[in-house]
């Protein structure tokens, strides 16, 4: 079996190609770096680290890689059972010419074996987004031999990848609790073989969960944690008033999921407290400032905290934490952080009401005036 994997960042490193190596996959990374492709190549393995107290090693080695777009990742492309991603959302359509290019290559090469391309990107169906992308880019004969030799498959995947830094700059750190959930029904041909993932008939409900879950709790701790300037995510979790602050944020984005999926309620209380204790592990070393960037986008209609708030308010549920979550958001100010500097430029012109509702999409009053009060105590 063979597979490529385009992104050869730390998510690549110690998750995703991590994984399909102990899945006994002959991996390819690609990625755009030069000098990224040949360091993998010139030193032909590096060391995960377990970033737990019990924490093992792993070496991770039998992987070549190429640069993303040369001859070699066609080549490479054509031969693949599987090709993954962990780019970033913001570079997928990027990545759509050169997806379309391989794929006409594989459809010119007559290749018979069905390929399923798999995005493993921190956001909702991305490899449906790129399959959008692609299929604009090919050409009618091509993109009906597609819909029968390839499969785009969504997923949601979970696994805390720090920012750490080691003697060897390939190795990496990651948490031991790792989670990759595919959408069965895309997929085309066999399923493939990967030893952590999971497959589902209902992916809508596993990803939500974990954003809505996972990514709430982790920026809310963030946000909270930056107000009262800590440096790490275990700092502020451990910290009584953010925590207890971020347990009410998550159990209204717990009740709003579970009144849209059915989730049992208690199980999923019990996963909230999983992910709290997961925040707590101090030889992580996550930072405030990496979990926090961005919150213009973190703050979107879709994601962390507008999308629960916006489907709590449909049930008739309580946002008051949520109010205190986005307050907090909307609050974060970072000279490194370009998103930060342009919501507080938002905030000066517009005032925080406006600010709110045109970042967020939310247009209920009494949430946004629950928010105001917020940021005015912070």
């Amino acid at each position: 079996m063979k597979a490529l994997h385009l992104g050869a960042g730390k998510i690549g490193r110690g998750f995703i190609g991590a994984e399909l190596i102990k899945s006994n996959y002959e991996l390819t990374f690609a990625d755009v770096s030069t000098e990224l492709v040949r360091a993998l190549n010139a030193q032909k393995s590096y060391t995960l680290h377990i970033m737990e107290r019990d924490g093992e090693s792993e070496k991770i080695s039998n992987f070549y890689a190429v640069e993303c777009g040369s001859e070699e990742f066609f080549e490479r492309f054509t031969e693949a059972d599987v090709v993954t991603t962990a780019v970033s959302m913001t570079a997928l359509p990027k990545l759509a010419p050169t997806i379309a290019t391989a794929l006409q290559r594989r459809y010119i090469n007559n290749c018979k074996s069905t390929l399923n391309i798999i995005c493993c990107e921190n956001g909702i169906r991305a490899t449906s987004q790129l399959k959008n992308c692609v299929i604009q880019l090919l050409d009618t004969q091509t993109a009906l031999w597609c819909d029968e030799m390839v499969g785009f498959a969504d997923c949601a995947v979970d696994r805390i990848v720090p920012i750490a830094t080691f003697d060897n700059a390939l190795d990496v750190g990651v948490e031991r609790y790792c989670e990759w959930s595919i959408d069965r029904g895309q997929i085309v041909g066999k399923q493939p073989s990967i030893a952590c993932a999971k497959f589902t008939d209902n992916l809508e409900a596993a990803v939500e969960r974990k954003l809505y879950t996972v990514n709430t709790a982790h920026c809310a701790t963030a946000y909270l944690g930056a107000i009262k300037g800590y440096k790490f995510i275990h700092q502020a979790i451990t910290d009584t008033a953010i925590r207890e602050c971020v347990e009410q944020i998550v159990a209204e984005s717990s009740a709003a999921l579970c009144a849209k999926f059915g989730f049992d309620s208690t199980a999923q209380q019990h996963y909230a407290q999983s992910v709290l204790r997961r925040f707590e592990n101090p030889l992580l070393g996550d930072t405030v400032a990496r979990v926090a960037r961005d919150p213009k986008r973190k703050l979107s209609p879709a994601l962390y905290f507008a999308y629960p708030v916006t489907l709590a308010l449909k049930y008739s549920l309580s946002t008051d934490a949520l109010a205190t979550a986005v307050a907090a958001a909307m609050h974060y100010r970072s000279e490194d952080d370009i998103q930060s500097q342009q919501l507080a430029s938002i905030v000066a012109q517009r005032g925080l009401v406006q600010s709110v509702q045109m970042v967020t999409g939310i247009v209920d009053r009494a949430f946004l005036q629950r928010v105001e009060q917020k940021y005015s105590e912070f």
